[in-house]
């Protein structure tokens, strides 16, 4: 099964690599990754200070991380004199992509220093503000300093991601990495009625499986908009399946870091070798195939109402308890009120064991 992606000039082997974080913050973190098979490895954010992160950063639950960490910890110096070539002699040609940050004047200062180590450069807006201009500036300055791939990450709170990815592909950016983490957000220590994770303000960054969704929305919308930049799907991946959605939506490889941290670092590898299988399940012969077959939209206003399969129901009560149309009852069996029923889908999707069905109207 071929795994392989290719966009701007880039061969990854397969389409997953680590995201900006802690994950990637010096040498050994950066060998594991590649060791782990990723396609393509990308460091934690470098910038002209290091972070003063406050301790502890990171939080971990079952379905999101929350995070003060802030960008690399270490000088910009100790990249460039240690890190990157310790990396760089060890690597096996896999791309690297540095990731840096914030603004226009340190990207004057860091993209010369970098890139004879970047095969393509990550930036990160998520400190720069919301203005397009000021972020579009920011690309052009990285441009005078380099001919590598440059692809800018844009954050949640950015409004009208196709307006951001217009701005930055007439600035001269090859494409976007979509999304960074959500925020600010909040961690509340109820017993001793304090925040235990957060900055001087109090709050984190949420990322990981919960934010997937509005991930997955921000990638195909960038996508429809600019459909000559490419997008590099991140934000809660977890699974093939995740990868294979993000393709589907527009991405032409992903990102991931959250799910490591909340399931262990060996996922990256377990990823990698559930791929194949995951393209065969769902009909497809490489990743290409999926990154060219792009999503249909097959919205409905009519459905019909949902049938039960009775040997499959375990008699939970969970359909009855969530229907807010008050339309499921359980008499001898589950029934549906054609009455009341709404054909919302809810109790389709809740249900355990699958023992509901709904066929789609026209």
């Amino acid at each position: 099964m071929n795994l392989k992606t290719k966009f701007d000039g880039l061969t990854l082997e397969n389409p997953l690599m680590p995201a900006a974080g802690p994950l990637v913050g010096d040498a050994e973190k950066l060998l594991f990754l590649k060791d782990a098979g990723c396609g393509a490895i990308v460091t934690k954010t470098i910038s002209t200070k290091d972070a003063h992160i406050p301790k502890p950063c990171i939080y971990g639950d079952r379905e999101y991380v929350m995070n003060s960490e802030l960008w690399s910890e270490y000088p910009k110096e100790k990249w460039i004199n240690e890190f990157l070539p310790e990396f760089v002699a060890k690597n096996d040609g896999r791309p690297l992509i540095v990731s840096v940050g914030y603004s226009q004047e340190d990207m004057e200062v860091l993209i010369p220093l970098l890139d004879r180590f970047a095969d393509a450069f990550e930036v990160s807006t998520h400190y720069v503000g919301t203005d397009h201009s000021v972020i579009a500036a920011t690309v052009q300055t990285i441009r005078k300093h380099t001919s590598k791939p440059i692809y800018m990450k844009i954050s949640p709170h950015i409004p009208n991601p196709a307006g951001f990815a217009k701005a930055i592909k007439d600035a001269g950016a090859n494409g976007v990495v979509a999304v960074n983490s959500l925020g600010p957000t909040m961690k509340i220590d109820l017993a001793s009625r304090s925040i235990q994770y957060g900055n001087e303000s109090g709050f984190v960054w949420t990322s990981g499986p919960v934010i997937k969704n509005l991930a997955l929305a921000t990638v195909y919308s960038i996508k429809k908009a600019e459909p000559s930049l490419t997008v590099i799907g991140v934000g809660g991946i977890a699974s093939a399946d995740d990868v294979l959605e993000f393709l589907l939506a527009g991405a032409s490889a992903v990102q991931m870091l959250s799910a490591a941290l909340i399931r262990g670092k060996q996922l990256y590898e377990k990823i990698i070798l559930d791929l194949p299988k995951a393209l065969e399940k769902y009909g497809f012969a490489s990743i290409e195939e999926v990154i060219n077959t792009g999503l249909t939209n097959n919205v409905r206003y009519k459905a019909n109402l949902p049938e039960l399969i009775e040997e499959k129901c375990i008699r939970c009560m969970l359909c009855v308890k969530v229907c807010p149309y008050f339309a499921i009852e359980m008499k001898d069996k589950i029934t549906f009120d054609p009455q009341k029923c709404f054909e919302c889908g809810l109790c389709v999707s809740k249900c355990p064991t699958h023992a509901i069905l709904m066929k789609l109207g026209e």
